[in-house]
């Protein structure tokens, strides 16, 4: 038996908001696209004494953008009146956030778990009465740290 490896497609995810450590309502688990599963080694130039040929890096911390996620717009969710709380009463909850791909027999093979996770923008499509097209709302978030799991 060989061992082969198997190339993921990245449509088969949900999110899950562990907000006072209870998974949200269905509804609030689906979205239509995940941007910010990233992270980046922040270093510092040190030049040598006498070296003017190159610069040396050292790394000195890590940096992560937010975690953006969009949806169709979604009435009487959980995750609405957070956001509105944290943008309407400067109100912030932090919760874990861990978003989970999954295989084609919907068995997790990777997520990324992303901590203290709070709101910093919320914005809705712009309305056009010339279009038809599905109204989305765009969630950012902030975190303070992320750690990645490879199944």
């Amino acid at each position: 038996m060989s061992a082969r490896a198997e190339l993921l497609l990245g449509f088969r995810f949900g999110v899950f908001f562990f907000a006072l450590g209870v998974i949200p309502n269905p509804i609030d688990i689906r979205f239509r696209k995940v941007r910010g599963l990233s992270s980046t080694v922040k270093t510092q130039p040190i030049q040598e004494g006498g070296q003017n040929l190159y610069t040396q890096h050292v790394p000195v911390g890590i940096e992560h953008g937010n975690l953006i996620l969009e949806r169709g717009m979604v009435i009487g969710s959980p995750l609405n009146l957070e956001f509105n709380a944290a943008m309407s009463l400067f109100s912030f909850s932090p919760s874990n956030v861990l978003v989970t791909l999954f295989n084609e027999a919907s068995i997790p093979v990777a997520a990324w778990l992303f901590m203290k996770a709070y709101p910093v923008r919320w914005s809705t499509s712009d309305l056009d009465a010339e279009q038809k097209e599905l109204l989305i709302d765009t969630l950012e978030l902030a975190y303070g740290g992320l750690q990645i799991v490879r199944v």
